[in-house]
């Protein structure tokens, strides 16, 4: 195991259950669909960030480099898609995001602060459930999503280091308590519809 796969299993309040794996398995062409839609958003975000918050220059490097290797990450899976002739659709967002976005606290600090926090929470449930299916996928897969597993450890490590540097260690730590509740209330909960980020779809 990665060491930093293990500080992620320490940094996330639940496992994804295995509901969801047996999801992800019965829909692969949506799995790769919205993985594709993810790693977008992903760099969507990172960029906005460079946009809002542009004073800091080692933020504004880590969010440009962050958002070309989204963006990687996005070829790299439509590549997948063409070969495998899924045709790459809308599809509805999962509630996952939103909801941890309502969270969200008010004043310019404290909204960055809950933004890298949430980043950060995306970035370890995506690289634990890499971690948790790519065993389960067929050989180009598993290789796929194998070879994701560091840089989105390093995502959540960035994300969560940047949110670190803007406020005390109690705040920080708070923050994270209570982001990652409502973190594992979606994860754990039924879902009308099968996402990456969905939790297990209700029978």
């Amino acid at each position: 195991m990665l060491p930093e796969l293990s500080e992620i299993l320490t940094f996330l309040p639940c496992a994804t259950p295995e509901a969801w794996v047996a999801n992800a398995l019965e829909n692969q062409d949506l799995l790769l669909i919205d993985h594709a839609n993810c790693e977008k958003k992903a760099a969507m975000n990172a960029i906005q960030l460079t946009f809002r918050y542009n004073r800091n220059f080692a933020f504004l490097n880590k969010m440009s480099r962050l958002a070309r290797e989204e963006m990687r990450h996005f070829e790299q899976v439509i590549a997948i898609m063409e070969k495998r002739q899924i045709t790459y659709r809308h599809l509805s967002a999962s509630r996952y995001a939103s909801n941890l976005h309502k969270l969200i606290r008010d004043g310019q600090k404290e909204r960055l602060v809950d933004i890298l926090i949430i980043g950060a929470f995306i970035e370890a449930r995506s690289c634990e459930r890499f971690a948790r299916i790519a065993p389960e996928l067929d050989k180009e897969l598993c290789k796929f999503y194998s070879s994701l597993l560091k840089s989105e450890a390093r995502h959540y490590q960035d994300y969560l280091a940047l949110a670190r540097q803007l406020t005390c260690v109690s705040m920080l730590n708070e923050r994270i308590n209570t982001l990652g509740s409502l973190e594992r209330e979606i994860i754990e909960s039924p879902d009308h519809e099968f996402r990456f980020h969905s939790g297990p779809v209700a029978p």
